[in-house]
């Protein structure tokens, strides 16, 4: 039975400067550092203010695009490529735990709200990697309400030899100057 103790921690990352995915700094290394303090999730769910849409929508591409979705900035940060494959499968279960309507939609893909934190965090992609949009009509409670319909995706289910895939999750959000870190036994 999973408890609290077996969740993975929410973060809520503002990534700052999309420089910061080819800068070595203190936000930069603090995110490996998190990294590697906590659990390795079996994927990550991120909600990125930058995919700002009317209604929900959820990615569910095997293997999402890279989207460069920022401007005037120098040649090598559009040379980034962050090559972590999608979740359907948890893209649909996710669908299916909100209970307002989303949609499908993989017109959009991993923008720098999401890559420029992970390529430091997860420099090798090898943890599968899903997109929520952020409504533009919907409230902040409405938006709760969501977090709290997704939140069963936290628990991890321990057995004495493994960890199964099936609810867990890791969800990254918020498009933000200041960072807020909240999870986890060190209260970042």
């Amino acid at each position: 039975m999973a408890n609290s103790t077996n969740k993975m921690p929410a973060l809520f990352v503002g990534h700052g400067s999309p420089m910061n995915a080819i800068e070595d700094n203190d936000f930069t290394r603090n995110w490996a550092k998190i990294a590697r303090e906590i659990p390795k999730p079996e994927a990550i769910l991120a909600i990125s203010a930058h995919w700002y849409t009317t209604g929900s929508r959820i990615t569910d591409e095997a293997y999402p695009k890279m989207v460069y979705d920022m401007y005037g900035f120098p040649e090598e940060l559009y040379r980034v490529v962050y090559k972590a494959k999608g979740s359907p499968e948890l893209a649909h279960l996710t669908k299916e735990l909100i209970k307002k309507t989303v949609k499908i939609d993989n017109s959009w893909g991993y923008d720098h709200g999401t890559w420029s934190v992970l390529s430091k965090m997860y420099p090798e992609a090898d943890i599968p990697v899903y997109q929520l949009s952020v409504d533009s009509n919907a409230s902040a409670e409405t938006h709760f309400q969501i977090g709290q319909e997704i939140s069963s995706l936290r628990n991890l289910i321990y057995t004495k030899e493994q960890r199964t895939r099936i609810k867990c999750g890791f969800s990254r959000c918020l498009h933000v100057n200041n960072v807020l870190f909240s999870f986890c036994r060190k209260g970042y």
